[in-house]
């Protein structure tokens, strides 16, 4: 272990410091600064949005339970947008595919109307603490390393980077250890979507029988998304698995890029042999950002747990509702796996498509980071066993817990400790409520 010691200077100084600029950290520094407090985020890299911008990630899903948008408040900024820019692509409901530099746009329109100061480029590198308390931000800019001094701060880095950091403790995997896999998504052109539309009932077929001719996947994937219409003639891509990735391994991280790019070529062939109206399509780019679905959960004064999901459970210091799926993916590449995933997923009460209006709360307790005084989490890295992680983690879900922990972040700065487990959560509730939240 080599000690290295610096003088770092102060970038600035605010009330709430928020790492991470996808959906979670979005949310988290518009609602903060809309309640009166000096801001500051920072992104590690040139863009906000996470997956669904310059990871490709194809949809927003989970925002309704079939009656309610459970995203509202910081959601409908950016549902609005969507709408009002041509957003969207084909597709309808939950399914509707994200045009990714229209959402980026979106975002920095967003941000640069909150009145949240920020940085690109930015990255996680330390803190500083005082005892229970974090009291800079370490950052890694274009000019060299520096501090932002805060009285509260908020993970949503998605990786739980700051929390960990911070000495936080965190879980990763479920009880044997394993993890969701990665995808690399992907942008595809030269695309006939009105020949490929009738055949889509007929892809899981298309896909088993080129597995079973050995011809196409040197590791055989049975669970696919597809590709999925975003212009004219192109589509984003949610195809393949990076098996065994673990998001907090450096090495691991950079094995699951080197996998993600080899087999996009495979399905590029598999497309174009097999799939009506794919015949002349490209992979015209892969994403900057690995498609990460489980990486650490951080430790908070509560778990959401499984039974939560299945109990339908409400909390009375809840801070929002969802209803998306327990999803997690197959955790390796056999068929039998494929099946645990298939018979998983639509198991009577793992998802939400029986009963119209059923959904489950999000206790603030989840946010509020246990033995750290003024540390919140938002998004990927909450507080949930891996089932729940599983549900939570798709964008909607960000929104919810993104703004709630803005709000939270902006009492907590306004309180003589600033601690976030101090917060009255009436107020809270109240708050998110004026700010458009579904209660």
């Amino acid at each position: 272990m080599v000690e290295l010691k610096l003088d770092l200077r102060t970038y600035c100084e605010c009330d709430v410091f928020v790492a991470g600029g996808g959906p979670a950290g979005c949310a988290a520094a518009y609602a903060a600064a809309k309640q009166g407090a000096k801001v500051f985020l920072a992104e590690a890299i040139g863009c906000f949005g996470g997956m669904g911008t310059a990871g490709l990630v194809p949809f927003f899903t989970g925002y309704t339970d079939g009656v309610h948008t459970l995203c509202t408040g910081f959601g409908d900024l950016v549902f609005d947008r969507m709408e009002a820019y041509n957003g969207y692509g084909e597709g309808h409901g939950q399914r509707r595919t994200i045009k990714p530099e229209v959402l980026k746009r979106i975002y920095d329109e967003i941000m640069l109307e909150s009145g949240a100061s920020f940085q690109f480029e930015a990255k996680m590198v330390s803190v500083i603490k005082e005892g229970d308390r974090i009291t800079h931000a370490v950052l890694s800019m274009a000019d060299g390393l520096c501090a932002v001094k805060a009285k509260v701060f908020i993970d949503a880095t998605g990786d739980g980077i700051l929390s960990t950091l911070a000495g936080a403790e965190y879980h990763l995997g479920n009880k044997d250890g394993k993890i969701m896999p990665a995808s690399l998504c992907s942008f595809w052109s030269g695309i006939d979507w009105e020949k490929y539309n009738p055949h889509r009932a007929e892809l899981f077929a298309m896909l088993t029988k080129a597995i079973e001719s050995g011809k196409y996947f040197k590791i055989p994937d049975w669970h696919m998304t597809g590709v999925s219409q975003s212009n004219e003639d192109t589509g984003c891509g949610n195809v393949g698995h990076i098996f065994g990735l673990d998001a907090t391994n450096p090495e691991s991280r950079t094995l699951g890029w080197l996998e993600g790019r080899r087999i996009i070529p495979e399905y590029q062939r598999f497309y174009r042999e097999c799939v009506p109206g794919f015949e002349n399509a490209v992979v015209a780019g892969t994403a900057s950002l690995l498609g990460v679905r489980e990486s650490r959960r951080i430790v908070c004064d509560y778990t959401l747990v499984r039974d939560d999901f299945f109990q339908r459970r409400s909390f009375p210091d809840e801070i929002g509702h969802f209803s998306y799926g327990i999803d997690i993916h197959p955790y390796d590449s056999t068929y039998q796996e494929y099946l645990r995933f298939k018979n998983d997923f639509t198991a009577p009460g793992a998802r939400y498509d029986g009963t119209k209006g059923e959904h489950y709360g999000i206790p603030y307790r989840a946010l509020a980071v246990k033995g750290i005084d003024n540390l919140l989490v938002a998004g990927r890295c909450i507080s949930a066993d891996n089932y729940m992680i599983a549900s939570i983690r798709v964008m909607p879900g960000c929104f919810i817990t993104g703004q709630a922990a803005g709000i939270a972040a902006s009492m907590a700065a306004e309180g003589a400790d600033n601690s976030v487990h101090s917060v009255d959560v009436e107020v809270l509730r109240n708050k998110l409520r004026a700010f458009g939240a579904y209660i």
